[in-house]
């Protein structure tokens, strides 16, 4: 297993990357990375583009703004992203997300930690929101509602 910084070298080697051209594939920025001498795998660089909250939009890899990267609250860059909210049943909530960007939103509700949410799952456009209980679940939506302007 290699040491964090290992890890620490190779993402700031994906955000350079991605920083400075288009990257359309994971095995693209996998042949990138080992052309600059980083042992990598597929599996390796997917799991650093979650943690990255990386997102693929119009058919390439972007970085998050800077501020969802910190999960400092501020969910205003991520907008752009998020299409539809609807509540389901008392305790699940799903938001609806442009094609590829579910993970980077939900790892963005995972940081920000709040009291309401007992976890999310996330798949290519679509967010379930667990919480507890219904009034746990009106504080949620409402929350991000005005988060999200939707």
């Amino acid at each position: 297993m290699l040491s964090d910084a290992h890890q620490l070298e190779r993402r700031g080697a994906i955000v350079r990357i991605l920083k400075d051209g288009l990257v359309r594939k994971q095995a693209d920025l996998v042949r990138l990375l080992k052309k600059e001498g980083h042992a990598v795998t597929q599996s390796s660089v997917s799991r650093d583009l979650r943690d990255l909250g990386v997102l693929k939009a119009s058919g390439r890899y972007v970085l998050p703004p800077d501020e969802v990267t910190r999960a400092n609250g501020d969910f205003g860059s991520l907008s752009q992203f998020v299409r539809e909210l609807r509540p389901a049943g008392g305790s699940i909530t799903v938001l609806r997300t442009t094609i590829g960007a579910a993970q980077s939103v939900a790892v963005a509700i995972d940081k920000a930690e709040w009291p309401e949410v007992a976890g999310t799952i996330s798949g290519d456009d679509t967010i379930f929101i667990a919480t507890a209980t219904p009034r746990d679940q009106q504080e949620l939506i409402s929350r991000l509602r005005t988060l999200f302007r939707i």
